[in-house]
């Protein structure tokens, strides 16, 4: 009896270790598909295809500008929608050109990536170009984006801006 007893005791830390071992996997799994998807996101924001952007997001997603960004006027902008009004089409209205460059995706707990980036662009009132450090905050679901943050060098925008 005291050696079933032990059999079975010895099966199930086995088969606890197992399991534990296939949450992580998956889990690992779970942070690749998020990195996946957000490098898609930049990807077709690259080349314009903002349809590909919007249906990448939760249609309650929470996007949040930073903090002493003209565009965070609108915060939080919710749903899709508001993202392309109260952002995107801004952005496209008042600059020649505005690329995201040197884009570092990293890794995170809680189904987060965190992206570290450049702003490259040039507005259109006064011909004044910046190139200003970020970082954005994804937080996602499902393969669907629920929150975006982002942290910038609003220094450099608004000296762009008012010059």
């Amino acid at each position: 009896m005291k050696k079933s007893t032990l059999l079975t005791l010895a099966f199930l830390s086995i088969a606890t270790v197992f399991a534990q071992g296939k949450r992580e996997v998956k889990k690992a799994t779970s942070t690749i598909e998020n990195i996946a998807i957000i490098d898609n996101l930049y990807k077709a924001f690259a080349i314009g295809d903002i349809p590909t952007v919007l249906a990448s997001m939760d249609a309650k997603i929470v996007w949040n500008e930073a903090e002493g960004n003209a565009y965070a006027d609108g915060n939080p902008y919710i749903g899709p929608e508001a993202v392309l009004n109260g952002i995107f089409a801004r952005i496209g209205a008042e600059h020649e050109y505005y690329t995201l460059t040197d884009i570092k995706l990293h890794s995170m707990d809680n189904n987060q990536v965190l992206a570290t980036l450049r702003y490259k662009a040039k507005l259109k009132k006064n011909a004044n170009e910046f190139d200003a450090q970020a970082a954005h905050l994804w937080s996602l679901k499902n393969g669907k984006v629920v929150a975006f943050q982002q942290y910038v060098d609003t220094k450099k925008l608004n000296d762009a801006n008012s010059k």
